[in-house]
């Protein structure tokens, strides 16, 4: 086995990867042999790499780029896709292959604020300094969620929902910062509920409740009132359906004045959906069913009741270089997350589930890099609710007449 494993290795780095996906009785084995972590990491990646160009020859040919006229008509099928689709999707899967998974893992991995999503670099970090600077751009990156969103301790009392809270990075931190804020966060897991809590009590936070419940049909406890603030980070690329998460969000989160603050993950021109069509798509198997690649303008198609106040980008490397600190934490701590691995997974699948979470970092390492990190990389939005709009419209044309 080792010999073959070195095969695959020296034609690879001898003919390129591209053979490799070409062949499928190699490809086979070769998906094989990384998940027994028998490939060195710069046959892995290369295979990534030319797995992410194959994908963008897809996006020119399928989604039309160059072609103003084909990609219009994608575009177009694309929203027609989501409009068909409830809220979210696989919605279990997304349980599974991520949120509850133990926080012990994640303990392991991610940094001192549990943010399982971009953190913000210095310019110019090297990949080498990634695991040293963590938790230091975790918080960069959430003092720049507070100051577009425009929350500060000056604007007197505020409530702030957390939509898809994760490890409760958001949720503890402007809770922990921001006196003057209540927040509610909004998991569909019961162990990040419990896990967020317990940091609260542990850190004497008292203005931090967490609820949980799918998307789909959740609906605001009695009591609990609406929101002048909705953050998300990273919870849109698992729904489909945006006009109807939009509508929801300003009929039932949204106080009439308030604003919705939204972090997610892009390309820069074509939208897909995550399909399992084959051995390769062994990311949306294992971390990503029924996921969805906004691109950078999707959101802009539903303004119904939200409209958009300010939008920026965020280059991919910081993504990039968050995903070669996690995968620096898993390497560093690899006999901890042993015995964890085993318990989540079972002892046999275990050192298979550990490739494969480290060919997931690196799968979001080299996606993030391409392109100098212009191709996939974060955008951030603010819409403010519709509803404010019209009714200023409507008071507006009220003075009108009776001047």
């Amino acid at each position: 086995m080792w010999f073959r494993a070195m095969l695959v290795a020296y034609l690879a780095y001898s003919f390129g990867s591209r053979y490799l996906l070409e062949n499928t009785s190699l490809q086979s084995f070769g998906l094989r042999m990384f998940e027994l972590g028998l490939l060195p990491d710069f046959v892995t990646r290369a295979g990534i790499r030319s797995l992410i160009r194959q994908r963008r020859d897809s996006q020119i040919s399928v989604g039309g780029e160059g072609d103003v006229t084909k990609h219009s008509e994608y575009l177009q099928s694309f929203i027609g896709s989501l409009l068909a689709s409830p809220i979210a999707v696989n919605t279990a899967d997304a349980n599974y292959q991520h949120y509850e998974v133990p926080a012990t893992f994640y303990e392991h991995v991610l940094g001192g604020a549990r943010k399982y999503s971009s953190a913000l670099y210095p310019p110019s970090t090297p990949v080498g300094g990634a695991r040293g600077l963590l938790d230091e751009a975790e918080v960069r990156m959430l003092e720049l969620y507070a100051s577009r969103a425009e929350i500060t301790r000056e604007k007197g009392p505020l409530r702030v929902m957390d939509l898809g809270c994760g490890w409760g990075s958001v949720s503890l931190w402007l809770a922990a910062n921001f006196p003057n804020v209540e927040v509610v966060g909004l998991s569909n897991s019961n162990s990040q509920r419990k896990y967020i809590m317990g940091q609260a009590r542990e850190r004497g936070i008292t203005n931090l409740e967490v609820l949980t419940g799918n998307i789909n049909d959740f609906e605001l406890p009695e009591g609990v009132g609406k929101f002048d603030r909705v953050i998300s980070i990273e919870m849109f690329e698992h729904m489909k359906n945006y006009s109807l998460l939009l509508s929801k969000i300003s009929r039932d989160f949204l106080l009439p004045s308030g604003y919705l603050f939204v972090h997610i993950f892009v390309h820069s021109s074509t939208p897909y959906h995550f399909v399992d069509a084959g051995p390769s798509d062994w990311m949306t198997r294992h971390f990503f069913s029924g996921g969805t690649m906004p691109s950078s303008s999707l959101l802009l198609y539903f303004q119904g009741d939200l409209s958009l106040k300010s939008r920026w980008s965020v280059n991919g490397d910081n993504y990039a270089l968050t995903s070669e600190a996690w995968l620096q934490n898993m390497d560093a701590n690899s006999g901890p997350l042993t015995e964890v691995l085993g318990e989540i997974y079972g002892q046999d699948d275990r050192e298979v589930w550990r490739a494969r979470w480290r060919a997931f970092f690196m799968a979001c390492a080299e996606l993030f890099r391409f392109n100098g990190g212009n191709e996939w990389y974060v955008d951030h939005y603010l819409f403010e609710n519709g509803k404010h709009i019209r009714d200023h419209h409507r008071v507006d044309e009220k003075e009108e007449v009776r001047s």
